[in-house]
Protein backbone atom coordinates (compact mmCIF):
# COMPACT_ATOMS: atom_id res chain seq x y z
CA UNK A 1 0.00 0.00 0.00
CA UNK A 2 1.22 3.51 -0.77
CA UNK A 3 0.94 6.12 1.93
CA UNK A 4 0.88 9.86 1.50
CA UNK A 5 1.50 12.33 4.30
CA UNK A 6 1.67 16.06 3.97
CA UNK A 7 2.62 18.35 6.82
CA UNK A 8 2.47 21.82 5.33
CA UNK A 9 3.99 23.51 8.35
CA UNK A 10 7.14 21.45 8.10
CA UNK A 11 7.25 21.83 4.34
CA UNK A 12 7.14 25.61 4.69
CA UNK A 13 9.79 25.46 7.40
CA UNK A 14 11.98 23.45 5.07
CA UNK A 15 11.57 26.08 2.37
CA UNK A 16 12.38 28.99 4.65
CA UNK A 17 15.31 27.28 6.38
CA UNK A 18 17.20 25.99 3.39
CA UNK A 19 20.16 24.90 5.46
CA UNK A 20 18.10 22.82 7.87
CA UNK A 21 19.07 19.17 7.75
CA UNK A 22 16.21 18.34 10.07
CA UNK A 23 13.68 19.18 7.38
CA UNK A 24 15.51 16.90 4.98
CA UNK A 25 15.86 14.06 7.42
CA UNK A 26 12.30 14.08 8.65
CA UNK A 27 10.01 11.92 6.55
CA UNK A 28 7.24 14.37 7.36
CA UNK A 29 8.95 17.15 5.41
CA UNK A 30 6.72 16.32 2.47
CA UNK A 31 5.16 13.44 0.63
CA UNK A 32 6.41 9.98 1.47
CA UNK A 33 5.45 7.12 -0.82
CA UNK A 34 6.46 3.56 -0.09
CA UNK A 35 6.21 0.34 -2.01
CA UNK A 36 5.06 -3.09 -0.84
CA UNK A 37 7.17 -3.09 2.31
CA UNK A 38 9.09 -6.09 1.01
CA UNK A 39 12.56 -6.27 -0.47
CA UNK A 40 15.65 -4.09 -0.07
CA UNK A 41 14.81 -0.73 1.50
CA UNK A 42 16.02 2.37 -0.34
CA UNK A 43 15.22 6.00 0.47
CA UNK A 44 15.15 8.46 -2.40
CA UNK A 45 14.79 12.22 -1.95
CA UNK A 46 13.13 14.01 -4.86
CA UNK A 47 13.46 17.73 -5.51
CA UNK A 48 9.69 18.05 -5.82
CA UNK A 49 7.72 14.83 -6.35
CA UNK A 50 4.86 16.56 -8.15
CA UNK A 51 7.13 18.32 -10.67
CA UNK A 52 6.78 16.85 -14.15
CA UNK A 53 10.56 16.95 -14.67
CA UNK A 54 10.86 14.36 -11.87
CA UNK A 55 7.81 12.38 -12.94
CA UNK A 56 9.72 9.07 -13.48
CA UNK A 57 10.23 8.72 -9.71
CA UNK A 58 6.57 8.43 -8.76
CA UNK A 59 5.59 6.79 -12.06
CA UNK A 60 8.04 3.95 -11.43
CA UNK A 61 6.43 3.44 -8.05
CA UNK A 62 2.92 3.49 -9.54
CA UNK A 63 3.82 1.05 -12.31
CA UNK A 64 5.12 -1.42 -9.75
CA UNK A 65 8.60 -1.61 -11.25
CA UNK A 66 10.41 -1.11 -7.93
CA UNK A 67 8.45 -3.97 -6.40
CA UNK A 68 9.15 -6.13 -9.45
CA UNK A 69 12.89 -5.63 -8.87
CA UNK A 70 12.59 -6.66 -5.23
CA UNK A 71 12.97 -3.14 -3.87
CA UNK A 72 11.07 -1.33 -1.14
CA UNK A 73 11.58 2.28 -2.23
CA UNK A 74 10.50 5.19 -0.08
CA UNK A 75 10.13 8.43 -2.03
CA UNK A 76 10.53 11.62 -0.04
CA UNK A 77 10.17 15.17 -1.31
CA UNK A 78 11.78 18.55 -0.75
CA UNK A 79 10.70 21.72 -2.57
CA UNK A 80 14.12 22.35 -4.13
CA UNK A 81 16.87 20.21 -5.60
CA UNK A 82 19.56 21.76 -3.43
CA UNK A 83 17.74 20.53 -0.31
CA UNK A 84 17.43 17.05 -1.80
CA UNK A 85 21.18 17.19 -2.46
CA UNK A 86 21.82 18.14 1.16
CA UNK A 87 19.91 15.08 2.40
CA UNK A 88 22.04 12.82 0.21
CA UNK A 89 25.37 14.30 1.27
CA UNK A 90 24.30 14.04 4.91
CA UNK A 91 23.64 10.32 4.40
CA UNK A 92 19.95 10.58 5.24
CA UNK A 93 18.90 9.01 1.94
CA UNK A 94 20.61 6.65 -0.48
CA UNK A 95 19.77 8.56 -3.66
CA UNK A 96 18.46 11.83 -5.01
CA UNK A 97 16.28 12.49 -8.01
CA UNK A 98 17.51 15.88 -9.04
CA UNK A 99 19.60 17.77 -11.59
CA UNK A 100 22.82 16.23 -12.83
CA UNK A 101 24.62 19.59 -12.54
CA UNK A 102 24.83 19.12 -8.76
CA UNK A 103 27.36 16.32 -9.29
CA UNK A 104 29.83 18.78 -10.82
CA UNK A 105 29.26 21.39 -8.14
CA UNK A 106 29.70 18.80 -5.39
CA UNK A 107 32.93 17.47 -6.89
CA UNK A 108 34.52 20.90 -6.47
CA UNK A 109 33.54 20.66 -2.78
CA UNK A 110 35.24 17.31 -2.34
CA UNK A 111 32.11 15.17 -2.59
CA UNK A 112 32.09 12.17 -4.95
CA UNK A 113 28.58 11.88 -6.36
CA UNK A 114 27.50 10.38 -9.68
CA UNK A 115 24.43 10.05 -11.86
CA UNK A 116 23.56 6.38 -12.38
CA UNK A 117 20.63 6.86 -14.78
CA UNK A 118 19.81 9.96 -16.80
CA UNK A 119 16.12 10.81 -17.17
CA UNK A 120 16.50 13.81 -19.42
CA UNK A 121 18.37 15.57 -22.21
CA UNK A 122 16.99 19.07 -21.59
CA UNK A 123 16.38 21.10 -18.42
CA UNK A 124 12.59 21.06 -18.62
CA UNK A 125 12.74 24.58 -17.17
CA UNK A 126 10.91 27.65 -18.41
CA UNK A 127 11.76 31.29 -17.77
CA UNK A 128 8.46 33.11 -17.45
CA UNK A 129 7.72 36.81 -17.02
CA UNK A 130 4.71 38.28 -15.28
CA UNK A 131 2.03 39.74 -17.51
CA UNK A 132 2.73 43.15 -16.00
CA UNK A 133 6.49 42.97 -16.71
CA UNK A 134 6.20 41.33 -20.14
CA UNK A 135 6.69 44.65 -21.93
CA UNK A 136 9.92 45.37 -20.03
CA UNK A 137 11.46 41.89 -20.25
CA UNK A 138 11.57 40.63 -23.83
CA UNK A 139 14.79 38.59 -23.48
CA UNK A 140 17.38 37.76 -20.80
CA UNK A 141 19.17 40.93 -21.89
CA UNK A 142 16.51 42.77 -19.87
CA UNK A 143 17.25 40.99 -16.57
CA UNK A 144 19.22 43.95 -15.21
CA UNK A 145 17.52 45.45 -12.17
CA UNK A 146 14.81 42.78 -12.09
CA UNK A 147 13.68 40.41 -9.36
CA UNK A 148 13.77 36.87 -10.70
CA UNK A 149 12.22 33.89 -8.97
CA UNK A 150 14.11 30.65 -8.37
CA UNK A 151 13.26 27.66 -6.20
CA UNK A 152 16.14 28.35 -3.81
CA UNK A 153 19.67 29.71 -3.77
CA UNK A 154 22.13 27.14 -5.09
CA UNK A 155 19.41 25.29 -6.97
CA UNK A 156 19.52 24.41 -10.66
CA UNK A 157 17.02 27.18 -11.37
CA UNK A 158 19.52 29.52 -9.76
CA UNK A 159 22.34 28.10 -11.93
CA UNK A 160 20.39 28.38 -15.18
CA UNK A 161 19.07 31.87 -14.45
CA UNK A 162 22.61 33.10 -13.85
CA UNK A 163 23.79 31.51 -17.07
CA UNK A 164 21.02 33.09 -19.16
CA UNK A 165 21.95 36.46 -17.66
CA UNK A 166 25.70 36.16 -18.22
CA UNK A 167 25.25 34.76 -21.72
CA UNK A 168 23.20 37.83 -22.59
CA UNK A 169 25.57 40.41 -21.13
CA UNK A 170 24.01 40.85 -17.70
CA UNK A 171 26.20 40.44 -14.62
CA UNK A 172 25.05 38.15 -11.83
CA UNK A 173 25.18 41.15 -9.51
CA UNK A 174 22.87 43.15 -11.77
CA UNK A 175 19.65 41.31 -10.87
CA UNK A 176 18.10 39.92 -7.70
CA UNK A 177 17.39 36.18 -7.38
CA UNK A 178 14.42 35.55 -5.10
CA UNK A 179 13.78 32.14 -3.54
CA UNK A 180 10.06 31.50 -4.01
CA UNK A 181 9.86 27.73 -4.38
CA UNK A 182 7.52 26.28 -6.97
CA UNK A 183 3.81 25.76 -7.45
CA UNK A 184 1.50 28.03 -5.47
CA UNK A 185 4.28 30.07 -3.83
CA UNK A 186 5.89 30.84 -7.19
CA UNK A 187 2.58 31.81 -8.78
CA UNK A 188 1.62 34.02 -5.83
CA UNK A 189 4.98 35.83 -6.01
CA UNK A 190 4.44 36.42 -9.73
CA UNK A 191 0.89 37.72 -9.28
CA UNK A 192 1.75 39.93 -6.31
CA UNK A 193 4.76 41.51 -8.00
CA UNK A 194 7.30 40.06 -5.57
CA UNK A 195 9.12 38.86 -8.68
CA UNK A 196 9.12 40.19 -12.25
CA UNK A 197 9.70 36.75 -13.70
CA UNK A 198 11.38 33.50 -12.83
CA UNK A 199 12.33 29.97 -13.69
CA UNK A 200 10.01 27.07 -13.01
CA UNK A 201 8.67 23.83 -14.43
CA UNK A 202 5.38 22.13 -15.21
CA UNK A 203 2.74 21.88 -13.86
CA UNK A 204 3.48 25.40 -12.50
CA UNK A 205 4.08 26.71 -16.04
CA UNK A 206 0.76 25.35 -17.30
CA UNK A 207 -1.08 26.95 -14.38
CA UNK A 208 0.60 30.33 -14.94
CA UNK A 209 -0.41 30.34 -18.60
CA UNK A 210 -3.94 29.18 -17.77
CA UNK A 211 -4.34 31.97 -15.22
CA UNK A 212 -2.78 34.44 -17.66
CA UNK A 213 -0.43 35.42 -14.84
CA UNK A 214 2.62 35.36 -17.10
CA UNK A 215 4.17 34.53 -20.44
CA UNK A 216 6.96 32.22 -21.60
CA UNK A 217 10.29 33.97 -22.23
CA UNK A 218 12.69 31.02 -22.62
CA UNK A 219 11.40 27.47 -23.09
CA UNK A 220 13.88 24.68 -22.30
CA UNK A 221 11.45 21.77 -22.20
CA UNK A 222 12.70 20.31 -25.47
CA UNK A 223 16.14 19.37 -26.83
CA UNK A 224 15.70 22.14 -29.41
CA UNK A 225 14.97 24.67 -26.67
CA UNK A 226 18.00 23.50 -24.73
CA UNK A 227 20.19 23.82 -27.82
CA UNK A 228 19.00 27.37 -28.48
CA UNK A 229 19.30 28.61 -24.90
CA UNK A 230 22.32 26.64 -23.67
CA UNK A 231 24.19 25.59 -26.79
CA UNK A 232 23.69 21.85 -26.47
CA UNK A 233 21.88 19.01 -24.70
CA UNK A 234 21.55 19.67 -20.98
CA UNK A 235 21.10 16.48 -18.96
CA UNK A 236 19.07 17.51 -15.95
CA UNK A 237 16.80 15.18 -13.97
CA UNK A 238 18.58 12.00 -12.96
CA UNK A 239 19.10 9.59 -10.11
CA UNK A 240 22.39 10.47 -8.49
CA UNK A 241 24.06 8.78 -5.54
CA UNK A 242 27.26 8.94 -3.53
CA UNK A 243 29.97 7.05 -5.40
CA UNK A 244 31.08 5.09 -2.35
CA UNK A 245 27.52 3.87 -1.79
CA UNK A 246 27.16 2.91 -5.45
CA UNK A 247 30.38 0.89 -5.36
CA UNK A 248 29.30 -0.88 -2.18
CA UNK A 249 25.74 -1.69 -3.32
CA UNK A 250 25.97 -2.45 -7.03
CA UNK A 251 23.23 -5.07 -6.98
CA UNK A 252 20.75 -2.63 -5.43
CA UNK A 253 21.77 0.18 -7.78
CA UNK A 254 21.33 -2.13 -10.77
CA UNK A 255 17.80 -2.94 -9.65
CA UNK A 256 17.02 0.77 -9.26
CA UNK A 257 18.32 1.52 -12.73
CA UNK A 258 16.46 -1.46 -14.23
CA UNK A 259 13.21 -0.08 -12.81
CA UNK A 260 13.80 3.45 -14.07
CA UNK A 261 14.83 2.32 -17.56
CA UNK A 262 11.62 0.30 -17.78
CA UNK A 263 9.68 3.43 -16.87
CA UNK A 264 11.44 5.61 -19.45
CA UNK A 265 10.70 3.03 -22.13
CA UNK A 266 7.07 2.87 -20.98
CA UNK A 267 6.80 6.67 -21.15
CA UNK A 268 8.14 6.69 -24.71
CA UNK A 269 5.29 4.44 -25.89
CA UNK A 270 2.38 6.01 -23.99
CA UNK A 271 0.52 9.30 -24.32
CA UNK A 272 0.50 12.17 -21.86
CA UNK A 273 -3.08 11.24 -20.93
CA UNK A 274 -2.08 7.65 -20.20
CA UNK A 275 0.83 8.85 -18.07
CA UNK A 276 -1.38 11.32 -16.20
CA UNK A 277 -3.85 8.53 -15.43
CA UNK A 278 -1.13 6.63 -13.59
CA UNK A 279 -0.13 9.52 -11.33
CA UNK A 280 -1.68 10.40 -7.94
CA UNK A 281 -4.99 12.22 -8.44
CA UNK A 282 -3.95 15.21 -6.32
CA UNK A 283 -1.09 16.03 -8.69
CA UNK A 284 -3.70 17.35 -11.14
CA UNK A 285 -5.00 19.82 -8.52
CA UNK A 286 -8.53 19.41 -9.78
CA UNK A 287 -7.74 20.00 -13.45
CA UNK A 288 -6.83 16.74 -15.18
CA UNK A 289 -6.79 18.32 -18.65
CA UNK A 290 -4.32 21.02 -17.59
CA UNK A 291 -2.11 18.46 -15.85
CA UNK A 292 -2.14 16.27 -18.94
CA UNK A 293 -1.11 19.27 -21.04
CA UNK A 294 1.77 20.00 -18.67
CA UNK A 295 3.04 16.44 -19.13
CA UNK A 296 2.68 16.68 -22.91
CA UNK A 297 4.70 19.91 -22.98
CA UNK A 298 7.52 18.37 -20.95
CA UNK A 299 7.68 14.85 -22.42
CA UNK A 300 10.25 15.77 -25.14
CA UNK A 301 12.91 16.33 -22.47
CA UNK A 302 13.02 12.67 -21.38
CA UNK A 303 15.43 10.04 -22.64
CA UNK A 304 14.04 6.69 -23.76
CA UNK A 305 16.80 4.57 -22.28
CA UNK A 306 18.43 6.41 -19.37
CA UNK A 307 21.65 7.00 -21.31
CA UNK A 308 23.64 10.19 -20.78
CA UNK A 309 23.21 12.32 -23.95
CA UNK A 310 26.35 12.78 -26.00
CA UNK A 311 28.16 16.03 -25.13
CA UNK A 312 25.66 16.61 -22.31
CA UNK A 313 28.22 16.76 -19.47
CA UNK A 314 30.35 19.17 -21.50
CA UNK A 315 27.36 21.51 -21.98
CA UNK A 316 26.63 21.45 -18.26
CA UNK A 317 30.27 22.25 -17.43
CA UNK A 318 30.28 25.13 -19.92
CA UNK A 319 27.10 26.57 -18.40
CA UNK A 320 28.41 26.34 -14.83
CA UNK A 321 31.81 27.77 -15.74
CA UNK A 322 30.11 30.93 -17.03
CA UNK A 323 29.28 32.10 -13.49
CA UNK A 324 30.34 29.50 -10.88
CA UNK A 325 33.76 30.41 -9.52
CA UNK A 326 34.15 26.96 -7.91
CA UNK A 327 33.85 25.33 -11.34
CA UNK A 328 35.97 28.01 -13.02
CA UNK A 329 38.85 27.39 -10.65
CA UNK A 330 38.59 23.59 -10.57
CA UNK A 331 39.64 20.81 -12.90
CA UNK A 332 36.38 18.84 -12.96
CA UNK A 333 36.68 15.18 -13.96
CA UNK A 334 33.43 14.69 -15.86
CA UNK A 335 33.98 10.93 -16.10
CA UNK A 336 33.45 10.73 -12.34
CA UNK A 337 30.14 12.63 -12.38
CA UNK A 338 28.17 9.86 -14.08
CA UNK A 339 28.37 6.19 -14.95
CA UNK A 340 26.83 4.23 -17.81
CA UNK A 341 27.61 0.84 -16.24
CA UNK A 342 24.12 0.18 -14.92
CA UNK A 343 22.18 1.57 -17.87
CA UNK A 344 24.20 -0.57 -20.27
CA UNK A 345 23.43 -3.66 -18.19
CA UNK A 346 19.74 -2.71 -18.05
CA UNK A 347 19.58 -2.48 -21.85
Amino acid sequence: MRKSARYSALAVAGLLALSSLTACANDAAGTAATGSGKGTKVKIMVGGLDKVIYLPAMLTQRLGYFDAEGLNVELLTEPAGVQAETALVAGQVQGTVGFYDHTLDLQTKGKAVESVVQFSRAPGEVEVVSTKAAGDITSPKDFKGKKLGITSLGSSTDFLTKYLAVKNGVKVSDFSPVAVGAGATFIAALQQGSIDGGMTTDPTVATILDKKAGKVLVDMRTPEGSQEALGGPYPSSSLYMQTDWVNGHKDTVQKMVNAFVKTLKWMSTHSAAEIAAKMPADYAQGDKALYTQSIKSTLPMFTKDGVMPENGPETVEKVLKAFNTNIQNADVDLSKTYTTEFVEAAK
